[in-house]
C-alpha cells in the first residue's frame, strides 16, 4: 500500500479540477476526492497513484524455448 497522495489547492473549482486532471494524467494517478470547498478557504482535491495488478503466478512473461 502506498502512502503517496497528491493534493491540489486552487482559488476556483474550475482551476482545481484542471490541475487535478493534469496530475492524474501526468502522474498516472486516479481521483481520490473531487474538488470541494468544504475544508475552508479555497478548493481542494486529492489523487492517489493507480494500483497496479501484480502478474499472476503462471504469467511469467515471454520465455525462450531451446
Amino acid at each position: 500500500m502506498s502512502d503517496v497522495v497528491y493534493m491540489v489547492r486552487a482559488r476556483t473549482q474550475a482551476a482545481c479540477q484542471r490541475e487535478l486532471d493534469r496530475i492524474c494524467e501526468r502522474m498516472d494517478a486516479e481521483v481520490a476526492t473531487d474538488p470541494t470547498d468544504a475544508a475552508g478557504r479555497h478548493w481542494v482535491a486529492r489523487a492517489v497513484p493507480r494500483k497496479t495488478k501484480a502478474p499472476a503466478e503462471d504469467d511469467r512473461g515471454p520465455t525462450l524455448s531451446g
